[in-house]
């Protein structure tokens, strides 16, 4: 076939140009694919990519967790300040009978606070009649459990047969510790202990050791926001 004369002058063929210009698209079989090689290296770098974006999102989600978790805790603990709030300055200080005694169960603090009053939001009952006897402390779940639990132990004696009811009521589940401490306005200082009688601390300090932390909570609630 003749195609005609290259730049030197002489006549060139179809073979010739096969010959000269090898890898032509439409002539050369080395461009119609990938080799195996290319296809592991492409399938091995997807593999690597895959594997960081799980990675990735695997350690997003355990931190969402985490952090979910440790809200629920805190919610706990303000929940806790709120009703022991709501409690405590709707206390009369001449029927309250405030107690408060600082105890020790090996060396950890179990300081226990008494008092006395009505039903309210503030010991989790509206309608019940008559008085309760009150203790904020620690309790295990049963006597073989060391887990303690910091709850209310409300007491109301049964006005027909005279009989004294105890209910607990649990508030935060597994605690290390509890310490209270009371705020004496006319000596201007804290103490660990309350006695009885007609006066309220102006501010109760309370301390609770946390197992999900390292640093314990502590909230400082005031007793005397309204005047009596």
């Amino acid at each position: 076939m003749f195609i005609g004369p290259d730049k030197t002058g002489s006549r060139r063929t179809g073979r010739d140009i096969a010959l000269r210009y090898p890898c032509r698209a439409a002539r050369c079989p080395y461009h119609r694919g990938f080799t195996l090689m290319e296809i592991m290296l492409a399938v091995a770098i997807l593999g690597m990519m895959s594997m960081a974006i799980f990675r990735f999102v695997q350690s997003n989600m355990i931190a969402l967790q985490l952090s979910s978790d440790t809200a629920a805790a805190d919610a706990q603990y303000d929940g806790l300040r709120d009703l022991l709030a709501t409690e405590w300055q709707s206390l009369s200080p001449f029927r309250a009978n405030m107690d408060g005694q600082p105890l020790k169960l090996g060396d950890r603090e179990r300081d226990e606070i008494k008092w006395r009053s009505t039903a309210g939001p503030g010991l989790l009952t509206r309608y019940a009649p008559g008085d309760f006897t009150v203790a904020l402390r620690l309790q295990p779940e049963d006597e073989k459990d060391s887990v303690l639990d910091l709850g209310f132990s409300r007491t109301q004696e049964d006005s027909d047969t005279g009989e004294a009811r105890e209910t607990w009521v649990p508030l935060i589940k597994n605690v290390n510790s509890l310490e209270i401490s009371y705020f004496d306005a006319n000596a201007n200082t804290w103490f660990p202990r309350w006695p009885p009688g007609g006066r309220l601390p102006s501010l109760i300090k309370i301390t609770v050791g946390r197992t999900d932390a390292a640093v314990p909570w502590e909230t400082i609630i005031p007793l005397r926001r309204t005047p009596y």
